[in-house]
């Protein structure tokens, strides 16, 4: 099976199909209208799997996420947002909190 996402005037994904091996963005263009681009669930294709709302980067030929807060940065290499400070490792379970800026404890 090969994966193709929709993308939108803006490079946003709109929908991901499956479709039989050997297709490709031309036949899914013919097929559905729209264009495709290939995505791969293990992110062997674009570095991540596309899904609806990610964003499609075609300079870089690449999907991510939606940025989840505005002090996460995308990192160059991976594509995943990254937060200012580092995901602690201490088996708590913790969030997030954007207002200050830390991991606190769930």
């Amino acid at each position: 099976m090969s994966f193709f996402a929709e993308v939108n005037d803006n490079n946003i994904v709109e929908r991901v199909v499956v479709v039989e091996e050997g297709r490709d963005a031309a036949w899914c263009n013919n097929f559905f209208g729209g264009t495709w681009v290939e995505t791969s669930e293990d992110g062997s294709i674009r570095k991540n799997y596309a899904g609806a709302g990610h964003t499609y980067d075609s300079v870089n030929d690449v999907f991510y996420e939606p940025k989840p807060y505005p002090s996460w940065s995308l990192d160059a290499e991976t594509y995943q947002w990254t937060p200012p400070v580092a995901h602690p490792n201490n088996g708590i379970t913790v969030s997030w909190s954007e207002e200050q800026q830390a991991w606190l404890a769930d």
